[in-house]
């Protein structure tokens, strides 16, 4: 699961810190991050809880690491905020 270690990275997170947050162990999270074993659903709540991210996102079912329309609006707004600031610019 390289999103586990991808996520856990561009938080500047070690995976002790994500094994302390989630409750999993931290060999058992290097087994998820390297593909030896994969996570349960215990695992696959509690990590995408801990990251703020869909279940889907974690399992590779949907390319949009959004979790709800909440973040889903704030991100669009984001989005609409930088093409204005580009487009004056221009």
């Amino acid at each position: 699961m390289n999103r586990i270690r991808d996520l856990r990275e561009d938080r500047d997170l070690r995976q002790i810190d994500v094994a302390n947050a989630t409750g999993i162990d931290q060999k058992t999270l290097s087994n998820y991050e390297t593909g030896k074993t994969n996570p349960d659903s215990f695992a696959i709540i509690a990590l995408a809880n801990f990251f703020n991210v869909s279940t889907d996102y974690l399992l590779g079912e949907t390319s949009s690491n959004i979790k709800d329309k909440e973040s889903i609006l704030k991100a669009l707004e984001k989005i609409e905020k930088e093409i204005k600031d580009i487009k004056r610019h221009i």
